[in-house]
């Protein structure tokens, strides 16, 4: 990075790059970070002890999750150990990372596999927020109709991969125009502002999305 007026610039960052950054964190996401959080699995037990069913344990878990995005200190702190191959500020990449974290929770408290390709796409595709439905429109699932676990392990290999590209654009137009990242938008000092794209209402349509198809199984629009 070189420090311009007190804001970190980054490099150009495109789709590609995106979904590296993406996998990276989702690893992470699903391991956890020792001393710090835990893995999915031990998360996901941790709420389906304190709660009778499934539907009110991921709205728990949400509620949380939500907070946390919110709270700049604990983001900050956060992504100070969180080591990427593509440099990112650390704000960016603390609320990906609990952003990932807490869609995969979903996802298994809602009984998927969150180790399976097809599932870490629809992980991802909860991400782009409102632009779900038409970033998932080529898997063949309809929105609004129920989905089936047989149906997501069936989304081949080549629509998986056009997804990924497609959320990671998506995601970059958030900052920026023509799928360049514009990180001047971010400012990720101590105790910093976390980006506009990032906030607890961005984060809350993801947990919606999240909600909808892995705990309704179904695609519905935000």
């Amino acid at each position: 990075y070189r420090r311009k007026e007190g804001i970190f610039m980054s490099k150009k960052i495109d789709e590609y790059k995106m979904t590296t950054i993406l996998d990276n964190l989702y690893i992470k996401a699903l391991d956890g970070i020792p001393a710090v959080s835990k893995s999915v699995d031990e998360l996901v037990d941790n709420y389906l002890q304190k709660n009778e069913a499934p539907d009110k344990a991921a709205k728990a878990l949400i509620n949380n999750q939500i907070v946390k995005c919110g709270t700049s200190g604990f983001l900050t702190g956060l992504g100070g150990l969180i080591t990427l191959p593509i440099a990112i500020p650390a704000n960016v990449s603390s609320v990906l990372y609990v952003q990932l974290r807490m869609i995969a929770a979903i996802a298994k408290i809602g009984g998927f596999d969150v180790r399976s390709d097809q599932v870490q796409t629809l992980v991802y595709a909860c991400l782009t927020g409102s632009a779900i439905a038409d970033v998932l429109k080529r898997t063949g699932i309809k929105v609004g109709e129920k989905i089936t676990i047989s149906a997501i392990n069936k989304i081949p290999v080549k629509v998986l991969t056009s997804i990924n590209q497609k959320v990671g654009f998506t995601l970059l137009t958030k900052f920026g125009t023509k799928g360049v990242v514009n990180f001047v938008k971010l400012v990720p000092l101590a105790g910093g502002v976390i980006g506009a794209a990032f906030d607890i209402g961005s984060t809350k349509i993801i947990a919606t999305n999240a909600y909808n198809i892995f705990i309704k199984k179904q695609i519905i629009p935000v």
